[in-house]
C-alpha cells in the first residue's frame, strides 16, 4: 500500500513539472518582451545630417574680378588669399565725380566767357570799320586775339581731361578681356570691339593734344604781337572795360582749371582687394537659391571666375569645413517629451568602418522646423520635428552631410 501511494506522488510530480515548467517559462518571456517593450518606448531613435562651418567669401563693394587663386574642391587655410577684385573706393568715388562735376561747370563756364567776347569782338570790327584804326582799336584787338587763344586753351583742356579718364578705363577693359581671351571665357570679337573703340578715343586724343599745342603756339604768338605793339607806342593805351572784366574772369577759371585737372591727375579710384578665407577648408560651389538654380546651365555659378562684375555683398566662392563640428537631427513631436538638453545618446555609423560613439545633446531649437527630404520616410509627405544640435566627439570619422543613427542611451 505504501509504495502504491509513493509511485502516485511521483507521477503527479512528473505531471507537474512537464506542464508548469513550460508555462512559468512562457510567463516570464511574457514579462521580458513587455519589460523591452517598455524600455523602447522610454527611448528614441532618430538620424542627423553631419554638418560643418559654410562661409560664403564676398565683397564690400562692387569691383571687377582680376583674378581666382583658387579651383573647385582644392584645401585653403584661413588667411589665404582667394580672389583679387578691382573695387571703387567709395570716398574716391564721390571726389572723382565732384571733380568731374566741378570742371564742367568751368567749361561751360568758359564757353560762357567765350560768348561774351563775339559780340565785343564784333562791335570792335564795326568800329574798325567806321572809323580809322587808332592806338586803342589796335591794342583792343591783339587782346581779344590772346584771350579767344586762353579760352581755346581751356575748351581743349576740359576735353582732353575727360577724354583720358574714359580711355584709361577703356585701356583696363581691354587688358581684362585680352585675359579672358587667353583663357577662352570670351568669343575674339569682343576684344577687337573694345581695342576698336580704344584706339579712336586714343586717336581723338593725340588730336586733342596736338591742337593743344598748336592753340598755346597762337597764344604765345598773340601775346608777342600785343606786347610787340604796347612797345611801339607810348603812352600805353587803356584797354576797353569790358574786355579787362572778361579777361579776370577767364584768369579765375584758368586757375580753377589747373587746380582740378591736378586733382584728377593724383587721383587714385580703383584699388586691388584681397578676398581671403576665413577658415580653414576646402573650396565649394556658391549656394544659389531655388530659383536661381533652375534657370542655370551645368557648370555655370560654380565659382565666380575674372573678368566678372560682382556687387557689394555678392559671393565669388564658399568654403567649407572639411570636417564636420556637429550634428543636426530632428525628434518628432510624440517623442519630444524624451529630449532633454544635455542629455547622453549614442551616434551610430553604419557605413564601412562602423562606429559608435557617444555624445550628448549640445542645443535644442525653439520650433518645429521642416526636416529636409533626405530625412523624410516617404519621399512624397514632408516630415516635421524640432530640431536638435549634437556633437561629434574627437575619433570618430564623418563626411559632411553623412547620416548618422542617434539613440538614447
Amino acid at each position: 500500500m505504501i509504495k502504491k501511494r509513493s509511485g502516485n506522488n511521483h507521477i503527479v510530480k512528473r505531471y507537474y513539472l512537464r506542464h508548469l515548467v513550460p508555462v512559468a517559462v512562457w510567463l516570464g518571456a511574457v514579462v521580458v518582451v513587455v519589460w523591452l517593450f517598455y524600455q523602447r518606448a522610454e527611448r528614441f531613435e532618430i538620424v542627423g545630417i553631419a554638418q560643418g562651418q559654410v562661409r560664403q567669401v564676398a565683397t564690400s563693394s562692387t569691383g571687377r574680378i582680376r583674378n581666382v587663386s583658387v579651383d573647385l574642391f582644392e584645401a585653403v587655410h584661413a588667411g589665404q588669399t582667394l580672389a583679387v577684385v578691382d573695387t571703387l573706393r567709395d570716398d574716391e568715388q564721390m571726389l572723382e565725380a565732384e571733380l568731374q562735376a566741378q570742371l564742367r561747370v568751368a567749361v561751360a563756364e568758359a564757353e560762357r566767357l567765350a560768348s561774351l567776347l563775339i559780340p565785343t569782338q564784333e562791335q570792335l570790327q564795326a568800329d574798325t570799320a567806321s572809323m580809322r584804326i587808332s592806338l586803342a582799336d589796335n591794342e583792343r584787338r591783339f587782346a581779344v586775339d590772346v584771350e579767344a587763344a586762353r579760352l581755346r586753351i581751356l575748351e581743349l583742356q576740359g576735353a582732353l581731361a575727360s577724354d583720358r579718364v574714359t580711355l584709361d578705363d577703356l585701356d583696363m577693359e581691354v587688358r581684362i578681356l585680352e585675359d579672358l581671351l587667353s583663357r577662352e571665357a570670351i568669343a575674339p570679337y569682343e576684344v577687337e570691339r573694345a581695342k576698336v573703340q580704344y584706339k579712336s578715343l586714343d586717336g581723338k586724343v593725340k588730336e586733342t593734344e596736338q591742337q593743344l599745342e598748336q592753340t598755346r603756339e597762337d597764344l604765345r604768338k598773340a601775346e608777342t604781337r600785343r606786347d610787340e605793339f604796347s612797345r611801339q607806342h607810348l603812352p600805353e593805351l587803356s584797354i576797353d572795360h569790358a574786355l579787362e572784366a572778361i579777361r579776370k574772369e577767364i584768369t579765375v577759371q584758368e586757375e580753377r582749371m589747373k587746380g582740378l585737372l591736378a586733382q584728377l591727375a593724383t587721383l587714385d579710384v580703383r584699388k586691388n582687394v584681397e578676398v581671403k578665407s576665413p577658415i580653414d577648408g576646402m573650396v565649394i560651389a556658391v549656394r544659389q537659391r531655388a530659383a536661381e538654380v533652375l534657370l542655370q546651365r551645368p557648370g555655370e555659378q560654380m565659382i565666380r571666375r575674372a573678368g566678372e562684375v560682382v556687387a557689394a555683398g555678392d559671393p565669388i566662392l564658399a568654403v567649407a569645413e572639411q570636417e564636420p563640428t556637429e550634428i543636426v537631427a530632428y525628434v518628432s513631436e510624440h517623442q519630444l517629451m524624451l529630449l532633454k538638453d544635455q542629455m547622453t545618446v549614442r551616434l551610430v555609423k553604419a557605413r564601412e568602418p562602423a562606429q559608435i560613439a557617444q555624445s550628448r545633446v549640445s542645443r535644442i531649437g525653439p520650433t518645429i522646423e521642416l526636416m529636409p527630404q533626405r530625412l523624410w520616410l516617404n519621399p512624397n509627405i514632408p516630415q516635421w520635428g524640432r530640431p536638435v544640435l549634437i556633437d561629434i566627439p574627437p575619433g570618430m570619422t564623418i563626411v559632411s552631410g553623412e547620416i548618422v543613427g542617434i539613440r538614447d542611451l
